[in-house]
């Protein structure tokens, strides 16, 4: 759970504003009560026994840690089924990410002596009895302060190695071309492994483009870009320290801190940096904050008493608005406080006759304003539940609108001197299911795996979307139906435990323009779930060498993984509750898929479906009220239809039931529509693969899609 601006966390810290937001927890800027002092507050949201007692362990050890380039960790605490926090020295200033946004490509001698400043760092942490691994440096976490000093932050994934234990306990991110290959999966973890961040950190300062996954070099499924092709200014000594950083074995790179930052000061102009006492690297400090508008201030401190915020709370300052913006300021500040005032009244009429006009108008009335010839608008009815009849054809559609209620006797005005003008919207009839009324779903109908937008009543024919040289599938939308994310290369197959190996997620506009991929090169991503809030997309992959469930955090830009099952088990198919804290998914154990549930930080893991060793319980969603979860079954030996069943999610304890929902058809890969009261889903009629529609309360399905192809894959487009 996010923590609130305003918040006090643990009797003691108030939260001012969040700095960095993950699948693990977030950071935030806080203020000490105790002490009047900013500090930095990083949240693990991993809340279990083992991780409370490991990271109090941890916890204290960072305390002890005393070194120039570190901050202090300051406190530490578990709040029960809340979190574990590390309280830090909070460094003011940009991080390197920021530097590089507003710089470009970074000089190189600022990329030498930053590298140095972070070697001394990981050579004390690496030092220590026991041993400490960073596991997350990347250039978000390189701090610069104003002054211009280089700080490492952020220990929230920090490991303390006990003996030769292999790093697999405790929350473990993986951020695509920061991470080294290594850090996917459970394979060990050690002091190189940070030396491999750190290289790929200084590469993408040096030549402003991230590097290539190390995941996907280590399969040989791509190579490492040579430094001095990004950027020929770059003197071959520094390119072969990076490079050689990167190695894909760790036994290719440095072997410790100290040993790369020689390398790296060998490669400097200035030769007395090669004598640099730890602590005393330092770059030009970045730029202070742009001063506020005088003028500005001047006009706003002339507004009335009354038009101000009360000031009985005094909340933290803002941070200060860029200078750039004066000239819009300045033209706000210029108009009257009358006319504001003025604008503002006419626009909130103007705004209440448009959403409520039938309420606008009586009100008018008993004014004694006229108001013409208007009349009341008539209320748009819900569209009925079709009935399919055995008489339709592919261009007949079932649907037809309601005829509207008659509109009410105009009332009559009372005359007065100023009528005022009302806004009348004309009447719209709901899209079938809600949201935009239709539906995007993957087909061959041209050879390859393309990406098609349907109406659902049948009023406009398939629109292509996406098209892929080697294929594009499984859509899934945006919660406000603007994007669409899927996966490429990709062959439709009707086998529900199929794997893409090289696939990987893109997002697209939902007319076809702005094609991006998301991760660098190819994991084995599949089956892609957008979550309700926006900001992240949980999927499956192989990159760990079976199936597992990802979290990509499109603000960031990170990557984290949330189940960890043993080989030969697997999870897949994520879908997120409609409040978006839970996901539910299938969970292979004991050679058949079990339906579980787990929190949106993969935390509380938990089977809630029981169907025995003859039964695969597959691809599970929840209903819109949040209170049933739907899934396909089918019988583990030999071929079988899929059918539907349910389980109320309040009921996920008392013996772990299940019912039938629908078994009367081959159905799967179910959605419901934005409205709650519609399934769309792949289905079979005469040997051929088409999407379907029914009534989520039962009765007879309506064929969508009628092409020879297979079309599967359906995902019903919600409005904003």
């Amino acid at each position: 759970m996010t923590l609130e601006r305003g918040n006090l966390l643990h009797k003691r810290y108030r939260i001012v504003e969040i700095l960095g937001q993950g699948g693990m927890g977030s950071v935030y800027r806080a203020v000490d009560e105790n002490l009047g002092v900013d500090v930095a507050v990083k949240e693990n949201l991993f809340t279990t026994d083992e991780y409370a007692r490991q990271f109090r362990l941890e916890a204290v050890i960072l305390a002890n840690l005393r070194h120039p380039n570190l901050p202090r960790v300051t406190d530490h605490f578990v709040i029960a089924d809340q979190g574990q926090y590390l309280v830090m020295d909070y460094i003011e200033g940009e991080d390197l990410r920021q530097r590089m946004e507003r710089l470009g490509v970074l000089p190189e001698e600022d990329v030498i002596v930053i590298g140095a400043a972070m070697c001394d760092a990981l050579a004390y942490l690496h030092t220590r009895r026991p041993p400490i691994l960073h596991r997350d440096l990347k250039p978000g976490n390189v701090k610069i302060a104003p002054e211009g000093h280089i700080y490492l932050v952020d220990f929230g994934l920090a490991k303390v190695v006990q003996g030769s234990q292999v790093t697999t306990t405790g929350a473990r991110a993986m951020t695509p071309g920061y991470s080294p290959p290594e850090q996917y999966g459970t394979a060990r973890t050690d002091p190189r492994s940070d030396i491999y961040s750190l290289g790929a950190t200084l590469y993408a300062a040096i030549s402003g483009v991230i590097p290539e996954d190390a995941l996907a070099r280590a399969m040989d499924n791509t190579q490492l870009t040579p430094l001095r092709k990004r950027n020929s200014k770059v003197s071959r000594r520094l390119s072969a320290a990076i490079e050689k950083a990167m190695a894909v074995l760790p036994e290719d790179r440095f072997q410790n801190g100290e040993a790369f930052k020689q390398a790296l000061l060998a490669a400097s102009n200035k030769s007395l940096t090669l004598d640099g006492i730890t602590g005393s690297f330092s770059v030009e400090p970045p730029p202070e904050p742009a001063e506020p508008d005088e003028e500005f201030i001047e006009q706003v401190e002339d507004i009335p008493e009354p038009l101000m915020p009360p000031r009985a709370v005094e909340m933290p300052s803002q941070p200060r608005t860029p200078t750039k913006n004066k000239k819009r300021r300045r033209g706000l500040g210029c108009l009257p406080v009358s006319l504001i005032l003025a604008l503002l009244g006419v626009l909130g009429v103007l705004a209440f006759s448009f959403f409520a006009p039938g309420t606008f108008n009586e009100l008018m009335a008993m004014a004694g304003v006229p108001l013409g010839n208007a009349t009341p608008t008539p209320t748009p009815t819900q569209t009925p539940l079709p009935v399919a009849s055995a008489s339709s054809t592919p261009t007949d559609s079932p649907f037809t609108a309601t005829p509207t209620e008659p509109p009410l006797p105009t009332q009559t005005p009372q005359p007065t001197e100023t009528p005022l003008p009302t806004f009348t919207p004309s009447p719209t009839i709901t899209p079938v299911g809600g949201g935009y009324g239709q539906f995007a779903f993957a087909s061959a109908r041209t050879g390859v795996a393309a990406i098609y937008l349907n109406s659902v009543d049948g009023s406009s024919p398939p629109k292509l979307i996406v098209s892929m040289p080697e294929g594009a599938c499984q859509p899934s939308w945006s919660p406000d139906g603007e994007r669409l994310a899927f996966i490429s290369p990709c062959t439709l197959a009707q086998d529900p435990y199929a794997v893409y190996p090289n696939s990987t997620l893109y997002t697209v506009n939902a007319d076809g323009t702005n094609i991006e991929q998301l991760l660098p090169e190819p994991g084995g991503d599949f089956e892609p779930a957008w979550s309700p809030r926006g900001d992240q997309i949980a999927f499956t992959s192989v990159r760990s060498g079976h199936e597992e469930i990802y979290i990509y955090n499109l603000t960031e830009g990170s990557l984290a993984r949330l189940t960890e099952t043993k080989p030969g088990e697997g999870a897949r198919y994520p879908a997120w509750s409609p409040l978006g804290n839970q996901l539910v998914y299938s969970m292979k154990r004991v050679g058949t898929y079990q339906v579980w549930v787990m929190t949106d930080l993969g935390t509380v893991q938990k089977q809630i479906v029981r169907s025995g060793q003859e039964f695969h319980n597959l691809m599970p969603v929840w209903t819109r009220d949040n209170e049933t979860v739907v899934f396909c079954q089918r019988r583990v030996e030999g071929i079988s239809r899929p059918w539907l069943m349910s389980i109320l999610y309040a009921d996920r304890e008392e013996g772990l039931a299940s019912q039938y929902w629908q078994r009367d058809l081959p159905i799967t890969d179910i959605e419901f529509s934005p409205d709650g009261l519609w399934i769309i889903s792949e289905g079979q009629e005469n040997g051929n693969y088409d999407i379907f529609l029914m009534p989520a309360g039962g009765g007879e399905r309506i064929r969508l899609t009628r092409d020879p192809m297979i079309d599967m894959d359906p995902a019903w487009r919600p409005s904003p």
